[in-house]
């Protein structure tokens, strides 16, 4: 499996005369994958219907939105563990902590050790290559063409899981 990934450079706020650094970030291309596409692939690895399988999968999301809501973390074995969490604010007497103070809340996802990826695996199926997308551009373009690179993902946003969070942060 392959992952792109386009160089970014990213500058310390704290370092005005700084050039910066390079940092790799993985980028999505196309669409995300939607219940129907993975209901379809699903269905092509069983004997279950392309209807039995879109019913079992929102159903499973009903049910972890109500544990989650109820206060319970979802621990789906061999995949991961979900959980809330709050962005709060702090104060200075237990009497003022109220629920007022709770501004955001959030699904937290914990991948298992079976998805997590491994750069070190061994098993073609498990191993993440990792392909930089201006040699790849070169190597379509029959080795010419400058560094301008198209936008993986036109319809917007960051391209999903950018990595954003991947990368160091400069400042430290």
């Amino acid at each position: 499996m392959s992952v792109t990934f386009k160089k970014i450079l990213r500058k310390s706020p704290f370092d005005k005369e700084g050039t910066g650094k390079f940092y790799p970030q993985l980028i999505t291309w196309g669409k995300p994958a939607t219940l129907d596409t993975i209901a379809k692939q699903m269905k092509e690895k069983s004997s279950l219907t392309l209807g039995d399988i879109k019913s079992v999968l929102t159903n499973f999301v009903e049910v972890m939105r109500s544990e989650l809501y109820n206060g319970h973390a979802v621990n789906i074995e061999n995949f991961g563990v979900f959980s809330l969490s709050a962005t709060t604010v702090g104060t200075d007497t237990k009497k003022a902590c109220l629920p007022e103070n709770i501004h955001w809340v959030r699904i937290n996802f914990r991948a298992s050790a079976s998805v997590r990826p491994n750069l070190a695996a061994t098993r073609a199926e498990d191993r993440l290559d990792f392909v930089d997308l201006e040699q790849q551009l070169k190597a379509l373009n029959g080795g010419e063409g400058g560094s301008e690179v198209p936008d993986p993902n036109p319809g917007g946003g960051s391209g999903g899981d950018g990595g954003d969070e991947e990368a160091p942060d400069p400042t430290v």
